[in-house]
């Protein structure tokens, strides 16, 4: 099968080095142009990009979808599927229509749960125990297509979006090769996805990570973990600091103060009251500095107690 491959971060990398160890051929690839990035804003390519670059596969980075040229020269691979991970863009139908077998999707969630952008961290975020891949024919809906095959794993307490993303990456690149070889079998039936049951996962903005206080302690260790690494579940401190929380940990204590006042300080964390129950808060980056154990904070910047975190708004 001449397949083409479309994606662009770490996620979608592990299902293109999947497909590459198979026995299909990739014949092309298409990311996402490079982007700024860092505090020098240097264009950097995705690891999609590098990844084709390395083994020397055709590639393009259209800046639309629908521009005539991108989709004449997608036409001449000649692809038998095209297989999506993350790329991150609307498919038109013009590409939906164009491969014989169609094209698959594969989608870190189990559908018809968590469609959208965000899948991964809104399942931490909600506190979910489970998640998984789904891979699916796709049409023009949002993650609506009918379903090929699923499989779960579990999210432990530790596990942040960045760590299940690891675990989850795998699982797709797997699921992605074993869909496509049993496609090619003809012992798949797709299975209708029971839209009732869906719900949705929307991209994650900058600003999604400011922390409301007013949220219970079990709530916000839950978003600390889904916003890692990226956006970041942070706080604005007195004196114009701001703190990204890396590690959190909601305490059974009762909250007796205001959401967002610091009712305690020990040796290895800094409790801070919320709407319902304490939150332990364990790894920090200040303002302009590195991320840091609380302890190793506190040595250079005591805290004291009735200090109060949060946006003046939610303050």
């Amino acid at each position: 099968m001449n397949i083409v491959f479309m994606g662009t971060p770490d996620f979608a990398a592990v299902s293109l080095n999947a497909l590459l160890q198979s026995d299909d051929v990739v014949v092309g690839v298409v990311t996402q142009p490079d982007r700024p990035k860092g505090r020098g804003q240097v264009l950097t390519p995705s690891p999609v990009k590098l990844l084709a670059q390395r083994e020397k596969i055709p590639l393009l980075q259209p800046l639309k979808m629908k521009d005539p040229e991108f989709l004449a020269m997608l036409a001449g691979w000649k692809p038998d599927f095209i297989a999506v991970t993350a790329f991150g863009r609307i498919l038109p139908p013009a590409i939906l229509s164009l491969p014989p077998r169609g094209c698959l999707n594969v989608h870190g969630s189990l559908l018809p749960k968590y469609r959208g952008a965000g899948p991964i961290q809104w399942a931490i975020i909600n506190g979910e125990r489970e998640t998984g891949i789904t891979t699916m024919l796709m049409d023009e809906g949002m993650d609506t297509g009918a379903m090929l095959l699923q499989e779960a794993i579990p999210i432990t307490d530790d596990d942040t979006a960045g760590t299940l993303s690891l675990r989850l990456g795998e699982l797709g690149g797997r699921l992605l090769v074993e869909t496509i070889a049993r496609f090619k079998a003809g012992t798949l039936v797709p299975r209708p996805q029971d839209s009732s049951q869906a719900t949705m996962a929307p991209l994650l903005k900058k600003e999604d990570g400011a922390i409301d206080w007013t949220l219970s302690a079990a709530a916000l260790a839950n978003r600390v973990r889904g916003l890692a690494p990226w956006p970041g579940a942070s706080t604005a401190v007195p004196g114009g600091d701001r703190w990204r929380i890396w590690r959190a940990r909601a305490l059974p204590d009762s909250a007796t103060k205001p959401p967002g006042t610091v009712v305690a300080v020990t040796s290895e964390a800094i409790h801070v009251a919320t709407g319902e129950g304490v939150l332990a808060l364990l790894e920090v980056q200040s303002a302009n500095s590195r991320r840091m154990a609380v302890a190793q904070y506190m040595a250079g910047h005591p805290i004291a107690v009735g200090l109060q975190l949060g946006e003046p708004a939610l303050s």
